[in-house]
């Protein structure tokens, strides 16, 4: 059985009440949701929040919220995997004990259920796996990276600084989008990035953190101009 766990504490700083703020719309976590749903993997889609207003919109868009989350656990401090794992342990008390389970981030508009089983089936076919997340490529060769040197610059890696971006191996990074693992895994801690993850690959236009204002501005702007006409 597979289990949702989407965190969206109510707190946001630098974007006040980012969870809930309309997106194109609609409440940025209602895609989240959406996603979720539209894709018919999960038995449960559980919001973990603090918030009784996000809890009380998050069932009302069709996902699950049926506890606040801990004070401990809605800090500024407190990263997604103990949030996480709180999440499946809540749901191995009062639900079923989950196989697999995904972690999907309520600030990402631009998910779709096609990588979400993508995910799953990528990580199903290889047992020896322990999870499986979306990245994307960067758009320039990390290793020919310049810093700020004085009044001028430098680069980061001189060593590659004269090489053809077509000589570079390609960098990936995290999309920030969802994270697909073995219950046991999650519950177990084991690091996310490392050789028993499998890297699910999106393309660059449908991949943008919304930390900042000027995130978000740009982040409705790549929305409208190519995704929504096609969500799906």
């Amino acid at each position: 059985m597979n289990l949702a766990v989407i965190p969206a504490r109510g707190g946001s700083k630098r974007i006040p009440g980012k969870n809930k703020k309309l997106f194109a719309g609609q409440p940025l976590i209602a895609y989240s949701i959406q996603a979720a749903l539209h894709s018919q993997l999960f038995d449960k889609i559980i919001v973990s929040t603090d918030s009784e207003e996000i809890a009380q919109l998050a069932i009302s868009l069709g996902a699950e919220a049926p506890f606040l989350r801990p004070k401990a656990l809605s800090d500024d401090y407190t990263g997604t995997s103990p949030v996480t794992c709180h999440a499946i342990e809540y749901c191995r008390q009062h639900y079923f004990e989950p196989d697999y389970v995904c972690c999907i981030y309520a600030t990402a508009p631009f998910l779709h259920a096609k990588f979400l089983r993508q995910g799953l089936l990528a990580l199903q076919a290889s047992p020896q796996m322990n999870f499986a997340f979306s990245v994307t490529s960067f758009a320039f060769p990390v290793q020919r990276a310049i810093k700020a040197s004085g009044q001028g610059v430098a680069p980061m890696y001189p060593e590659f600084i004269g090489k053809r971006s077509q000589d570079l191996e390609e960098a990936l990074h995290d999309a920030g989008q969802f994270y697909w693992g073995k219950a046991q895994a999650h519950m177990d801690k084991l690091p996310m990035f490392s050789p028993a993850s499998i890297p699910i690959i999106l393309p660059r236009h449908l991949v943008q953190d919304i930390d900042t204002p000027e995130d978000w501005q740009r982040a409705e702007l790549m929305y409208k101009a190519y995704i929504k006409e096609n969500h799906d």
